[in-house]
């Protein structure tokens, strides 16, 4: 099996932060993916948080904690967390470990930034 190098981008869309995460998501990876999510977390100005997982074709249980700790966190600061476009195998694990229930997870990125 073929490891994919992490990128991970950030946008603005309207009031709102789009997190991209392209690869795979592993305990040395993982890093990458918590600062951008901590990062844009503690931006005042920034109500919903979107991380779009469709580049995403593994996550292990790191990369999971690292989800979770971000959700926590937005909670915390009354900012919005939607995780969108998981790919089979991310949403497998999700599933799995019964958070797919605990996160707002939609499908596409219009749906990710609607209200509610």
């Amino acid at each position: 099996m073929v490891k994919i190098p992490l990128e991970v981008q950030t946008r603005e869309v309207q009031r709102y932060l789009i997190i991209d995460i392209r690869g795979d998501v592993d305990l040395y990876s993982s890093r990458k993916m918590r600062t951008a999510i901590l990062d844009g977390i503690n931006r005042q100005d920034i109500p919903l948080i979107a991380v779009n997982m469709s580049g995403v074709g593994y996550i292990d249980s790191s990369g999971v904690a690292t989800l979770v700790e971000g959700l926590q966190q937005a909670r915390s600061r009354k900012c919005r967390f939607v995780l969108f476009g998981l790919q089979q195998g991310a949403k497998e694990v999700l599933e799995l470990a019964r958070l797919d229930k605990i996160f707002e997870i939609r499908v596409t990125e219009e749906d990710a930034l609607r209200e509610g």
